[in-house]
């Protein structure tokens, strides 16, 4: 049986659970303003709250891998847990891993989260293309055949981004252009829209290239890096409807009251709706 393509489910859970995904990135400091200690027993505290407040609503949740690696394999299984629990709960699941490699140990970054049998099995992965946009095709290929979608460094937030991303390639495109086209042309074609998405900063004024890529545009830095959900359009133009923005302490510092995440997290897709659809 073929599997249902990670855009196509994307849009659903947009369509039906409001156009937002929320990080869950248990930073020490956010363990410590929820009155929990900063070792393995607050960060499974932490993430059992936020999961179980938000997978049961929210389109999109997005573990921040490195918060968990941190605790090591204690850690790493705090996290298996959080990912098995958000999708059963009918949260889509991106892992933000930024993983980037070449051939079988690409290859092998794409069995541990876009293989079904793998314990840390996510609906999508965040990649870096810059060892060349080829060498993820392990990834691209493995979130095929298990109906999976990857998520790939375009244009970050980050001011240091500038300085590989706008930097121009052989052809006198800008990088983060070029990686940008290799995403749209694996998107050709899908409908509603295609499993290949790009990491897009919510923060960056204006995009100042063509995200018409056919795929989901990830645009973390909406909340406390400075991004609000009425800067959207400004950013994405045209390309807006694909945006899925993330927000992530904007909403966990309302925790650990459930009914304060659950708030919060409403409210920014609240306003992401206005700023998109216009209501």
């Amino acid at each position: 049986m073929e599997l249902e393509p990670f855009g196509a489910r994307l849009r659903r859970a947009m369509d039906t659970r409001g156009p937002l995904c929320v990080g869950v990135d248990p930073h020490a400091s956010l363990l410590t303003g929820w009155g929990l200690n900063d070792d393995v027993a607050g960060l499974e505290r932490f993430t059992r709250t936020v999961v179980d407040a938000l997978a049961d609503r929210a389109a999109v949740l997005k573990p921040q891998s490195a918060f968990f690696e941190r605790f090591g394999s204690k850690g790493i299984a705090v996290l298996e847990r959080a990912v098995a629990d958000a999708r059963s709960a009918g949260a889509l699941v991106i892992m933000d891993a930024k993983r980037g490699d070449i051939g079988s140990t690409m290859g092998a970054y794409a069995e541990t989260y876009l293989h079904k049998d793998s314990p840390l099995f996510s609906d999508a992965v965040t990649l870096s293309p810059y060892l060349g946009f080829g060498s993820l095709r392990p990834a691209l290929d493995a979130a095929v055949i298990n109906g999976c979608g990857v998520f790939v460094l375009a244009l970050t937030s980050n001011p240091e981004g500038a300085e590989v991303q706008r930097a121009t390639a052989a052809g006198g495109q800008s990088l983060a252009q070029v990686m940008l086209d290799h995403m749209a042309a694996e998107n050709a074609g899908a409908e509603p829209l295609g499993s290949v998405g790009a990491v897009v900063g919510a923060t960056l004024g204006a995009a100042r290239a063509d995200l018409a890529i056919n795929g989901p545009l990830l645009a973390p830095g909406i909340g406390a890096q400075g991004a609000t959900p009425a800067d959207l359009p400004g950013v994405f133009g045209s390309a807006v409807r694909n945006v899925v923005p993330s927000v992530s302490r904007g909403v966990l510092r309302n925790g650990p009251d459930v009914a304060g995440l659950r708030e919060a997290a409403a409210r920014f897709a609240d306003e992401v709706r206005a700023a998109v659809y216009g209501g």
